[in-house]
């Protein structure tokens, strides 16, 4: 019985780690003044100030950028060239 109880607990914390894939965080980064679009979750330390998200589409994470008054509109070339998502 105990291992079937650590097989599934194994097998839920694996399955929670594959669900974080292509997900998208908004982070204030201090050094740059600038909001990024990243893929991993922003450990909230030295120059990045505010994180937000998981956001599932990046399009999404886009408008939710849009809407945080502390990130400053971005250049139109940024988005031509795409963010800086890790």
């Amino acid at each position: 019985m105990k291992r079937v109880i650590l097989a599934g607990a194994l097998l839920l914390a694996s399955a929670t780690a594959c669900l974080a894939d292509g997900l998208f965080w908004v982070v204030g980064n201090r050094a740059t003044g600038k909001c990024q679009i990243v893929t991993s979750n922003p450990v909230i330390i030295g120059d990045i100030w505010f994180g937000d998200g998981p956001y599932r589409s990046k399009a999404d994470a886009k408008l939710a950028r849009s809407t945080i008054r502390a990130c400053p509109r971005p250049d139109p070339d940024e988005d031509k060239n795409g963010d800086n998502a890790d």
